[in-house]
């Protein structure tokens, strides 16, 4: 009796496909690559400014629809915090950072970002964004 060949394995995602779904979900929403790609340099101030006010508005809904986001240090900027007790990967030392890469603690100068929890659709593997779009006349 002939043997079967084994089904080639199911195509897993990666950490690359979750960034291509973010940007895809992005452009979708607020079209964020189209504005990013595009030279601006042309563009006066204000026109720029009203681009990025659709945009950002745009990203955001687009970002709080997927994903909630908390503070990784919810202080207040310009405080004393001491680094104790937080995960090291959650914070980055800036200025006289001790030779050793430690210290106590310092100023917040920004509290960080964390996804306290992430909702995406159900999406295929790929490196498509966007498809073009074509105007059949």
């Amino acid at each position: 009796m002939p043997v079967k060949a084994a089904a080639p394995p199911k195509p897993q995602a990666g950490p690359a496909d979750g960034a291509v779904q973010i940007l895809s979900l992005l452009q979708r929403d607020a079209r964020l690559v189209d504005f990013l790609m595009e030279d601006i340099s042309a563009y006066s101030d204000e026109q720029v400014g009203a681009a990025v006010r659709d945009v950002q508005a745009q990203s955001r809904q687009a970002l709080e629809r997927y994903l909630q986001f908390q503070p990784v240090i919810d202080g207040v900027e310009g405080t004393y915090t001491k680094t104790e007790g937080v995960a090291p990967g959650a914070i980055k030392l800036i200025g006289n950072v001790p030779a050793n890469g430690k210290a106590p603690g310092g100023l917040l100068r920004h509290k960080g970002w964390q996804a306290a929890k992430v909702d995406l659709p159900a999406a295929a593997p790929g490196t498509i964004l966007a498809p073009a779009e074509i105007e059949v006349e």
